[in-house]
C-alpha cells in the first residue's frame, strides 16, 4: 500500500483531478505528515499571478522540508503550473522535483508515476479508483476539460486546451460509484458547464436526463453556467424535473457594462438582468450566485457605478468579486487604458461591502424556517456542533450552517430550525421544536 501526502490547489476540478490520480495508483494510504509518505503528489494552479505565486511557495516550501527527512519521498507535481511554464523549464528551477505532470493527459497521472524510473514504491495491484477527499456528505464530479471561449482575461484555453466532454456514460458510472460509496450531492464542474457535449453533439440536457435518475441521490448542483447555455429549454426541464436538482444558479456574469463584457470579449451579448430575470421566471425562489472582475482595462468610473447599480438590484445570494490583473499571453493584458491597482482595489471592497450588507439581509430572512441541512463533518474545536450546508450553500465556496442537535452526523441530511444568522454563515438546531 502507498502512503501518499497530497495538496490540491485551486479550484474543484484539480480536486476532482488529484482523487483520481491518487485513486489511480492502486491501494493507497493517505498520511499526514512527510515523514509517513511514500509519495508528495502536488496538483498546482497557475490561473493567475497569486495562484502561481501559491503554487511556487508550496513547492519551494516542500522541497525545503523535504531535504531535511532521513527517507525522501517520490515528489510529483502535477496541473496547471506545468501546462502554463513546461516541465522542462520548471525543472531547471526546482531539479528536486521527481516527476512532473502536464495537464494535457490527467488520465496517464497514475501510470507515468508507477513507471518513473527513480519510483520506489509498490506497482499497481488494484483497478483504477477514485479517492475521496471531501467526506462522506458531497463529491465533485468534472463533466468536461478545457474551454471553448476566448475571454480576453483568461489563461485556461491556454492551458488547458480546448472543450473536451467526458462522455455521458462515463460520468453516469462515476456517479453511481459516488452514490454507493454514500455520497448524497453530486456537484457537477467545469470550465463551462452549460457548454457539455457541444464538442460531441450532444447539450447538458442530454446528461442530466441520465444523472437525475439516479438512485440515492439526494442533491444535484450546477456550478460554472455561462448565462448563453440557460436556455428556456433546459430551464423548463429543471424546473419540471425537480429534485434531486437544487435551484441554486452559479453565473459567472463578471460584469454589467455592456462595453466592459465587449472588451472582455465574453461568450455571450445579452443584458445580464435578462439573464437573472429568465432564471427567476422559471424559479422564483432561486438560489443565485455569480463572480465579477472590476478594474478591467478601460473600465471607467461610470462602468463601475453601473455595476454597483447591477449589484444592488440583482440581491445575489453570493458573490465573488476580484481585482483585474493582466496576465502574460492574454488580450487583455495589452489593451489600454490600465486601470490603477488601488483603484481596483478600492473597487472591490466597495463592492464586497455592499455585498456583505445583501448577504446579511437575505440569510436573516431563513431565520424561523425548518430547512435540510446536509452536515459535512464536526466543528473542529466545539463539541457536539457540526458544519453542515443548506440548499442554498455550495461546498467551498459558500457559507456554512452550524448545526447541533439530535440525529446530527457527517453524511446526514437533517431537517433543522434556522435560529441565527450571521453575514455569510446561519446556525441551526435539529431539535428546535421539541
Amino acid at each position: 500500500m502507498i502512503s501518499t501526502y497530497s495538496v490540491s490547489l485551486g479550484c474543484p476540478k484539480n480536486r476532482v483531478d488529484t482523487e483520481h490520480a491518487l485513486g489511480g495508483l492502486g491501494p493507497v494510504r493517505p498520511v499526514d505528515t512527510l515523514e509517513e509518505a511514500d509519495l508528495v503528489f502536488v496538483n498546482t494552479c497557475a490561473f493567475i499571478a497569486p495562484a502561481v505565486e501559491e503554487s511556487v511557495r508550496t513547492l519551494v516550501s516542500l522541497v525545503d522540508e523535504i531535504s531535511r527527512l532521513p527517507r525522501k519521498p517520490f515528489l510529483a507535481v502535477a496541473g496547471c503550473l506545468v501546462g502554463r511554464f513546461s516541465a522542462e523549464t520548471l525543472a531547471e528551477d526546482l531539479p528536486e522535483v521527481d516527476l512532473w505532470l502536464d495537464v494535457a493527459d490527467v488520465a496517464s497521472w497514475p501510470g507515468r508515476i508507477l513507471r518513473a524510473p527513480s519510483w520506489r514504491g509498490h506497482a499497481a495491484s488494484a483497478p483504477a479508483g477514485r479517492l475521496l477527499s471531501t467526506g462522506p456528505s458531497y463529491a465533485w464530479l468534472k463533466i468536461s476539460d478545457g474551454c471553448r471561449h476566448s475571454c480576453a482575461f483568461c489563461t485556461i484555453p491556454s492551458i488547458r486546451g480546448p472543450l473536451r466532454s467526458t462522455p455521458a456514460g462515463v460520468l453516469v458510472e462515476e456517479a453511481r460509484l459516488l452514490l454507493q460509496a454514500g455520497v448524497k450531492e453530486i456537484v457537477l464542474a467545469a470550465q463551462d458547464v452549460s457548454a457539455w457535449g457541444k464538442d460531441k453533439g450532444r447539450n447538458l440536457k442530454y446528461l442530466l436526463e441520465r444523472l437525475l435518475p439516479l438512485s440515492g441521490l439526494d442533491r444535484l448542483r450546477l456550478m460554472y453556467l455561462y448565462p448563453a447555455g440557460l436556455t428556456d429549454g433546459l430551464l423548463g426541464f429543471l424546473r419540471d424535473f425537480g429534485p434531486p436538482f437544487v435551484p441554486y444558479f452559479d453565473i459567472p456574469l463578471q460584469h454589467a457594462a455592456a462595453g466592459v463584457l465587449a472588451r472582455m470579449g465574453r461568450p455571450f451579448a445579452r443584458n445580464p438582468y435578462k439573464v437573472l430575470e429568465q432564471v427567476r421566471r422559471h424559479f422564483p425562489e432561486a438560489a443565485l450566485r455569480t463572480s465579477l472582475i472590476v478594474g478591467h482595462p478601460g473600465e471607467s468610473e461610470k462602468d463601475f457605478e453601473e455595476l454597483c447599480d447591477f449589484v444592488r438590484q440583482a440581491r445575489f445570494h453570493h458573490l465573488g468579486v476580484f481585482a483585474y490583473r493582466p496576465e502574460e499571453g492574454t488580450l487583455a493584458a495589452a489593451m489600454p487604458d490600465q486601470v490603477p491597482d488601488r483603484e481596483k482595489e478600492w473597487r472591490r471592497d466597495v463592492i464586497m461591502e455592499m455585498q456583505a450588507e445583501i448577504s446579511e439581509e437575505i440569510l436573516a430572512g431563513y431565520v424561523g424556517n425548518r430547512e435540510n441541512i446536509l452536515v459535512n463533518a464536526p466543528h473542529p474545536e466545539w463539541p457536539g456542533l457540526f458544519t453542515g450546508r443548506a440548499w442554498f450553500q455550495a461546498p467551498e465556496v459558500d457559507g456554512v450552517t452550524y448545526i447541533s442537535g439530535p440525529g446530527t452526523a457527517p453524511g446526514a441530511l437533517i431537517e433543522a430550525e434556522i435560529i441565527e444568522a450571521s453575514t455569510y454563515d446561519l446556525t441551526a438546531l435539529t431539535d428546535a421544536e421539541g
